[in-house]
């Protein structure tokens, strides 16, 4: 009986993993989605029939559902070096003359590189043991990085085992090897996240969205985010001579996805011509690439060629530069945000930019305007922030016409006809009804329910527009007395879907207390600055019953922030809300205190600027608090040091200006 209950499984996984690789490797899928998920239903349910037959490479593994508390250190076997960058194709000749010129004097040898595309995600490392996949882990800081198999394990062109189509492991005598490559969110997959987030919640491009997956601690989430592996290097072939080009294609054969877009460049010229080619043809790729690799063929002159501290002399990443559009602003409408914020959104002639279509522009606030100089019916420039977010950055004034019109102050919120008002020193706009009007209670329960305040996975924007518009939902609390026959009548909400929803809610009821805090969308209090009010006032009561300047003694409050919260405060509507909050079981205090894991960051305050490479700037938060730090929101001079992660912002010319030290996300990582 277990022999014929081993094939089937045997058969189930092999046919499993079958379409695995033609939908996400091929791209020439047999199955529908749905026809897959019964597939991998039944192998899960005959799995947990029979938990002694479950293999590590079966393709149940990457459904998720580890939780990880934290990811151990790792040392890479050989440093993961980042590429030096250039945005200059004559850079590029330097680099490949001087090359040529070292490999002369080595007596000659070939300067073939192959030319590949540059995949704008996270690069990691994948160990393998007699064919089996034993560990994931990040760069790091390219000497050691961060265990995170059981995210790794979730990827689906991550092969589990090295068997590849036609089990060529023997033929190839490879035992031990390491592939190294780059995780990364599709387009598609990135909308459908940033989709189901609150705008102030929203990722700014698929790399940041991948870095800080990878980094989640439940494998599910990680799982249910869809993310691609492709592989550029490998390492463990009993031929070490190979060359690079080959040891793509044997990547190939072992199951990996190379993205395959590659060449073979003998000479300067087709260097060129491949750089000037996918400059057009990457935007229709389903995925991010910013750029091109150049790597030496030769693989045994690498070593000989060497590295500087941080990148090879043998390879080089050309980066395409930002790309501009000229089109037509035609109108501008007011969004309206979850604490009545006003901010114009351009509405332009839609024009193709970086791969895809834009239609709109934040233009932010009316200092904006006033700035960029701009008008209705003006020829504008666009760009794209970070290849993803678009943004107006000139005006065409020599463009202008008799058509032009000013972009002028709505006298009342588009939402709700109340009259705007504008706060003495703010440089925005404002709806006041903050009781009634639509856009601020919708932006208020996608603020409640995102991913760092209650977490509710499954309510989404487009189901909180119903709940507000049909009066089911006129404030956060009213999330908890709804019921699943009301939810059944919605549009695309049968009764799983509404079960789903009232777990999801039922889940929420014990998020922390500093998560219970930040959600209530107090204006000014962040992540930080809740865990400090949590940590001060260990109840919601006694934080409702506190003065304005005992408020202002919390570290990083003062006196803006204190009389911001107890504004909140003193609404009775809010105080209804608090209690509607109780009654539903919401706990609104805290827990016993957590103990710290050592003292290392004890009385520094703490800030980060850019973007992290290693986990994003929420995990990296919790890391210095942990250790006894604060997280501070501004630059002063009381700020113990700053981070500076890529593409730092005004905190650090702050910093540098008021002379508070600046380290780097390496020096911090030292420190913990």
């Amino acid at each position: 009986m277990a022999g014929s209950i081993q094939e089937t499984l045997a058969k189930l996984r092999s046919e499993i993993e079958r379409h695995n690789r033609l939908y996400y490797i091929e791209a020439e899928p047999e199955l529908s989605d749905f026809e897959f998920d019964r597939l991998l239903e039944k192998l899960v349910a005959l799995e947990k029939e029979h938990p002694e037959l479950v293999t590590p490479d079966s393709p149940s593994q990457r459904v998720g559902g580890t939780i990880t508390r934290s990811f151990p250190t790792v040392v890479h076997a050989e440093p993961m070096l980042s590429l030096s960058n250039t945005y200059s194709l004559a850079e590029i000749e330097d680099f490949h003359n001087r090359v040529v010129r070292m490999l002369a004097a080595e007596g000659g040898q070939s300067s073939d590189m192959v030319a590949e595309l540059k995949f704008d995600g996270v690069a990691v490392s994948l160990v393998y043991r007699g064919g089996l996949l034993v560990r994931g882990a990040t760069r790091g800081d390219g000497m050691q990085g961060d265990d995170i198999t059981a995210n790794i394990r979730t990827i689906p062109t991550v092969p589990l085992r090295l068997d590849g189509p036609r089990n060529i492991l023997g033929e190839l005598g490879i035992a031990d090897v390491e592939v190294r490559g780059e995780v990364f969110m599709r387009r598609e997959d990135f909308d459908r996240l940033n989709d189901s987030r609150p705008e102030e919640d929203r990722f700014a491009n698929p790399r940041n969205a991948t870095a800080g997956t990878l980094k989640l601690q439940d494998s599910s989430e990680v799982a249910s985010r869809r993310m691609y592996f492709v592989a550029y290097w490998l390492k463990g072939l009993q031929d070490e001579s190979a060359d690079h080009l080959s040891r793509l294609k044997t990547l190939e054969k072992l199951g990996f996805d190379t993205g395959g877009n590659y060449r073979l460049c003998h000479a300067l010229p087709e260097i060129a011509k491949f750089i000037g080619e996918w400059s057009e043809k990457r935007w229709k790729l389903p995925y991010e690439t910013d750029g091109v690799v150049l790597k030496l063929n030769d693989v045994r002159q690498w070593e000989r060629l060497g590295a500087t501290s941080k990148s090879p002399r043998w390879a080089i990443a050309y980066k395409y530069p930002a790309q501009q559009a000229e089109t037509f602003l035609r109108d501008v409408v007011f969004q309206i945000g979850r604490l009545g914020t006003v901010t114009p959104v351009a509405e332009l002639e839609p024009v193709k930019l970086a791969g895809s279509t834009v239609s709109r522009s934040t233009l932010h606030n009316f200092d904006e305007i006033e700035r960029l100089g701009v008008m209705i019916n003006d020829r504008v420039v666009i760009e794209k922030s970070g290849e993803v977010i678009p943004k107006v950055v000139s005006t065409v004034l020599e463009k202008r016409t008799a058509e032009a019109r000013p972009i002028i102050v709505p006298e009342v919120c588009p939402e709700c006809g109340t009259s705007l008002v504008k706060p003495e020193n703010e440089v925005s706009w404002y709806c006041p009804d903050e009781r009634d009007c639509p856009a601020q209670i919708r932006g208020r329960v996608l603020h409640f329910a995102s991913r760092d305040a209650m977490d509710i996975r499954t309510l989404g924007k487009a189901l909180v527009d119903q709940l507000v518009s049909l009066r089911l939902v006129r404030d956060v609390g009213d999330l908890y007395y709804l019921q699943q026959p009301q939810l059944e009548r919605l549009d695309r909400m049968g009764p799983k879907s509404a079960q789903n929803l009232l777990r999801a809610l039922d889940e929420s009821r014990t998020k922390s207390y500093d998560r219970q805090l930040y959600a209530l969308g107090i204006r000014h209090v962040g992540r930080a600055t809740a865990r400090e009010l949590a940590n001060a006032y260990p109840s919601l009561d006694m934080l409702v019953e506190a003065g304005e300047e005992e408020i202002a003694m919390v570290p990083d409050i003062g006196p803006v922030v204190a009389h911001s919260i107890r504004d909140f405060f003193s609404k009775p509507e809010i105080r209804e809300l608090i209690q509607k909050l109780r009654d539903a079981g919401v706990t609104m205090r805290s827990s016993e205190k957590k103990e710290l894991v050592n003292r290392n960051f004890e009385g520094m305050s703490v800030i980060f600027t850019g973007t992290l490479e290693h986990c994003d700037r929420q995990k990296a938060s919790d890391l210095v608090m942990e250790r006894g730090g604060r997280i501070v929101s501004s630059v002063s001079r009381k700020t113990t040091f700053v981070v500076a992660g890529s593409e730092p912002g005004s905190k650090l010319e702050k910093a540098i200006k008021l002379g508070v030290r600046v380290i780097s996300e390496d020096e911090f990582e030292a420190m913990l």
